[in-house]
């Protein structure tokens, strides 16, 4: 399938990586993304200059907006990547995920099924909205627990989980009530190129290379499913070109890994990799923190559903898509920089300090 795009937060972490891939396809992308701490046009600055790469700052909650970009550009989806994502922030400032989580994604979708029920019938046939969601809507494991399915019951366990899980459920409503051709895809924990340094992997390789404390939440034991964000990428491409209305698809590595096994994996590969940043090893850097509140213990991803029916699964192995990972941020030093501003560093010492 190819066309135009309506991709929401596509400055960001995962959906920068979408959009420079769909470009890759020829596609034409209308980027609507707010720019809050997390997106970073740098992540697009290859396709400064591309006609075919249209950049909107704005709130999927503006509706006018939103339906001005419908009205010009004709999509023949809606890919919803806008979020507020990481756990931590949204235990210490909740509001801002229901409104941008719950209530954008009300007016997003509002606005999408305006539109499609004012297609033809073939166009409408073939548009999508494709809402990207989170496997922690599904809350933990226990050690010998079985992966999710698309069929697990939703048990969020933080303020960002729980807002996610609250998206999820309008998107399906929006299916089962109103014919709006929606799909859902809940991934698991991403890595690779891009992402903004406070979550975990890119925090601890930037943290090594710079002589900082690498801060391990509890005993570093607690659980989860790694994706690399190229293989992400490609499921959801192929969620939105053959994936069935209505439907949900889960989309991991299937490698669980503890968080000390992560940190431990990244030491060592920079151990290897950048020798001389004087702080080799970089195990000796590792410091245990005090637990975040409802730190869930373990997830776990069971794809075949997305095996089966559309043939994917994960290409990179995570020692592979790490060292990538690695190389990127070692190589991409005025991206590190651009992202580490003052409000950035005020965050970290709010975050660990004392803990």
């Amino acid at each position: 399938m190819s066309g135009t795009i309506l991709v929401t937060g596509g400055a960001g972490f995962i959906g920068s990586n979408f959009v420079l891939r769909q470009r890759s396809c020829k596609n034409r992308i209308v980027n609507l993304d707010l720019l809050t701490y997390a997106g970073n046009l740098l992540n697009l600055q290859e396709l400064n200059g591309d006609p075919d790469h249209v950049f909107v700052q704005g709130d999927i909650g503006d509706r006018a907006l939103v339906r001005k970009l419908l009205e010009d550009y004709q999509p023949v989806a809606v890919v919803n990547f806008a979020a507020e994502s990481h756990v931590d922030r949204s235990i210490e400032s909740p509001e801002s995920f229901i409104q941008t989580n719950i209530v954008g994604t009300f007016h997003l979708l509002e606005e999408a099924l305006a539109y499609w029920k004012r297609l033809p019938a073939e166009r409408g046939d073939r548009f999508r909205f494709l809402h990207v969601s989170t496997d922690e809507v599904y809350g933990s494991l226990g050690p010998a627990d079985p992966a999710f399915t698309e069929n697990t019951p939703y048990r969020p366990n933080s303020p960002y989980s729980a807002s996610k899980a609250g998206s999820d459920h309008l998107v399906r409503a929006y299916y089962h009530t109103f014919g709006l051709p929606t799909i859902i895809t809940n991934c698991s924990n991403n890595y690779g190129p891009r992402q903004f340094p406070e979550k975990l992997t890119p925090l601890m390789l930037l943290n090594a290379l710079e002589g900082k404390p690498l801060p391990v939440y509890g005993d570093g034991l607690n659980i989860r499913d790694w994706l690399y964000v190229d293989d992400h990428c490609e499921a959801l491409s192929l969620v939105w070109e053959r994936g069935n209305p209505g439907e949900t698809y889960n989309i991991g590595g299937c490698c669980e890994k503890a968080n000390i096994e992560i940190v431990e994996t990244i030491c060592a590969l920079l151990d290897e990799m950048a020798p001389e940043s004087g702080y080799a090893p970089h195990g000796s850097l590792i410091t245990y923190v005090k637990d975040r509140p409802g730190h869930d213990r373990r997830y776990a991803v069971d794809c075949s559903r997305i095996e089966r029916e559309l043939g994917w699964r994960a290409k990179e192995s995570f020692e592979s898509g790490l060292g990538k990972t690695i190389r990127w941020y070692i190589d991409n030093r005025e991206w590190v920089e651009s992202v580490k501003s003052g409000s950035y560093r005020d965050w970290m010492v709010r975050q660990y300090t004392g803990r």
